[in-house]
Formats: C-alpha cells, sequence, structure tokens
C-alpha cells in the first residue's frame, strides 16, 4: 500500500513537471543552460521531498487505524532474583601422600615374602624378611653377655649399699653393665631392618622384588609399593586472579569423568606461594573413596563455588544485545497496549558473573520486568510489538 501511493505521488509529480511550457523538463534540458538545468533539478528534488513527508505522514495514519497490520512476534520472561552460585571450573589430579615405594634398608637376600599384589595389610605389618647374615646370633650371645653384667652389676650394687667392696668395683661392674645394654639395643636395631613393614594401612599394589632376590639399600631396590586410597585429594592450580575467592571451607563439586561420578567436598588447604612460571597457586581438596574407586593420578574436574549470590536476577546470553559503544542492552515491555499489543524500550544493562547460557544481571533490570525473549534481535525501540506468551504485564 505504502509503495503503491508512493509511486502514484511521484509520477504526478513527473507528470506535472514535464507538461508543455518553457518550463518543463524538456524545454530546460534542450535550452542547453546548465545553470537553469540545475535550478530545476533542485526544484523537483524539493517538491520530492515534500511529498515523500506527507506519504510518511499517510502511512502513519494507516498503521493507526489498519487492526491487520503485522507486528514483530515476541515472547517474554519475567525477571525474578533467585540464588546465583558461580563455579570455577578446573582441572587437576588426584593424589594421595599414602603412595610410597618400600626400600630395604640392610644388603642380603629376600628370605620370604609374605604378602601378595592387591592385599590389604596394616600399619606395622610383616611384608618380608631379608637374610641377616648372622646377626641374630650375634645378637643372642651379647643379651646372654648383657645378663650376666646385669647380675654381676646388681650384686656389686647390694655390696655397695652395704659398704663392702671398692667403689671402683662398683663403677666398674655399672659401666660394663650399661655397654652390655647399648650393644643389645644396637645390634636389635641392626636385626630389625631384617625385617620390612608396613609404614602405613593400605594395599600392596606391586610386589616388585622376588623371593630370593639378593637387594640393599639405595635406588633400584624397591621391593614393594603400597597405596592407601583413604586419604585421597584433588590436586588443582587456581590462577592468582582467584586468591580472594577461592579459599579454605569452600564448596567444591569434583567430577570423574572416566569414572562417571561426582563428591561433594570442601577445599583443604590453598597454597601461600604464588608459582612465578604460571601465577598460579595449588589447592588441595580431600574426596572420600569408600568403595576405592578413586585412583591416585586420575583426572578430575573441580567445580569450586567461588561467588554467590542470594537475590540475583539470571537471564539467557542470547537476548543480550551490544552497541557501538560497548554496552550491552535487552528490550522491556514499556506500556500495555490493546490486548497482547505493546510498546518495546531499549534498557542499558550491567553485567555480572556467567555460568551456562545464563549471565548475572548486576543493574539495569528489577524483579518484575518483562523482558522480551524470542524475537529480542528483530525490535527497535519504541516499537509496537506483539507479545505471544500474554506475559504483557510490564513494571513501569
Amino acid at each position: 500500500m505504502k509503495k503503491i501511493v508512493s509511486l502514484l505521488l511521484f509520477t504526478l509529480l513527473i507528470i506535472s513537471c514535464g507538461g508543455g511550457g518553457s518550463n518543463s523538463v524538456e524545454a530546460v534540458i534542450e535550452s542547453n543552460d546548465l545553470e537553469k538545468i540545475r535550478a530545476k533539478r533542485a526544484e523537483i528534488t524539493g517538491e520530492l521531498k515534500a511529498v515523500e513527508a506527507e506519504v510518511a505522514l499517510l502511512d502513519a495514519a494507516i498503521a493507526s487505524l489498519d487492526k491487520s497490520a503485522k507486528l514483530p512476534l515476541v515472547t517474554t520472561m519475567q525477571a525474578k532474583s533467585e540464588k546465583f552460585l558461580h563455579y570455577l571450573e578446573l582441572q587437576g589430579d588426584v593424589m594421595t601422600d599414602q603412595n610410597v615405594l618400600i626400600y630395604p634398608e640392610i644388603s642380603g637376600t629376600l628370605y620370604r615374602v609374605y604378602v601378595k599384589e592387591g592385599q590389604r595389610v596394616a600399619k606395622g605389618q610383616l611384608l618380608a624378611s631379608i637374610d641377616d647374615g648372622g646377626l641374630s646370633s650375634q645378637l643372642a650371645q651379647l643379651k646372654t653377655q648383657a645378663a650376666l653384667a646385669k647380675t654381676t652389676f646388681e650384686r656389686q650394687k647390694r655390696l655397695w649399699d652395704q659398704s663392702i667392696g671398692s667403689e671402683i668395683q662398683y663403677l666398674q661392674a655399672k659401666a660394663q653393665y650399661e655397654a652390655q645394654e647399648n650393644a643389645v639395643n644396637q645390634l636389635e636395631s641392626q636385626v630389625a631392618k631384617s625385617s620390612i613393614r608396613a609404614p602405613f594401612s593400605g594395599f600392596i599394589d606391586d610386589v616388585i622384588k622376588d623371593q630370593g632376590t639378593v637387594v640393599s639399600p639405595g635406588p633400584g631396590s624397591e621391593v614393594f609399593r603400597i597405596v592407601n586410597l583413604s586419604n585421597m585429594y584433588v590436586q588443582v592450580e587456581v590462577p592468582e586472579a582467584h586468591l580472594a575467592n577461592v579459599t579454605p571451607g569452600k564448596l567444591v563439586e569434583v567430577y570423574f569423568p572416566v569414572l562417571g561420578t561426582s563428591v561433594q567436598t570442601k577445599i583443604r588447604q590453598t597454597g601461600h606461594f604464588i608459582n612465578p612460571g604460571n601465577r598460579s597457586f595449588s589447592v588441595e581438596i580431600p574426596v572420600p573413596n569408600k568403595d576405592g574407586a578413586i585412583k591416585p593420578n586420575l583426572t578430575a574436574i573441580a567445580k569450586i563455588n567461588d561467588y554467590s549470590n542470594d537475590e540475583a536476577i539470571l537471564i539467557p546470553q542470547s537476548v543480550i544485545s551490544e552497541n557501538a559503544t560497548g554496552q550491552q542492552y535487552v528490550y522491556l515491555i514499556k506500556e500495555n497496549g490493546p490486548e497482547t499489543e505493546v510498546i518495546s524500550k531499549k534498557t542499558i544493562i550491567e553485567l555480572g558473573k556467567t555460568q551456562g547460557d545464563y549471565v548475572e544481571v548486576l543493574s539495569g533490570l528489577s524483579e518484575g520486568d518483562n523482558i522480551i525473549v524470542e524475537g529480542a534481535r528483530s525490535v527497535r525501540d519504541n516499537q509496537q510489538v506483539k507479545v505471544l506468551n500474554g506475559e504483557n504485564t510490564a513494571k513501569n
């Protein structure tokens, strides 16, 4: 309709300008007078602008009277306050401080191995014995000599208490007894090294040396690997920018991709050193492992709750647009129209943190505001639109 009216008016204008007479377009062109041609062009241009203004007025009148005019179709959502938890997602590895290799403390033949791979052992349990090379026999002899020295000392002490005998005899007996006791204790310590015992409760993960193998202290002589799966934790490296928000006691959801399971826990410890290489600090997150499914070096995804807001307004990122100056904005319903026809209103907003498909709005929106969702990219400011979902009650 609009194009037809414009075309008719423009045609009438051309006909009126192109009629007979010395001032017609044809006559002016035939005069070959450049000034007259320019003047005629300026005259027609002015008349055309006037016609276009009148057409615009007619279009506005038609739009207000024509109830069948097509309006942009939109849907809305109402802004509501809700609890918002933001998570910092980082990848780390499962670790345990009780994952060690056990080495022999003396040289000798691995006389006997008492455990198998996968066996659960208790702290102090005997795992293997090493041939002590006769130290046990020497210890027995020393204990006999120590027993004799003790008897001699006790008799000499009773005599001395009765003022019988010389002081030097008493002191010699005492020194002999103490020397024998020290020798026994020292040799007992050496003999004890021939027995390999569990330093803590856990599982024998690997029996590295076979029975009958000659072993000795030092690298390359590992006998067992023992692992405790009870005290497991995830270690992650956190960028220094989050130092103020990532603190002990913060809630963490730890997800294990290989296992397909998650556990809820809290941060146990944060590091006090910033790594200059990657500008990060370490965080320890304990994880329960009742069924033993979590293993050392298993990959884990830690979601740390670094920010919370009990009364946040969240909106989908898809409804947000950005202007030439970098400001973000959304369209609200400005006022009610007949039935579901309303006016859109551009509103500048300030954004906070993002979680998934939603973003927190810090300012520019209030609870109860109706936000245009579907169709938000195709509407303009102060444009009449039609709401499909009927939520057209705006907060003015």
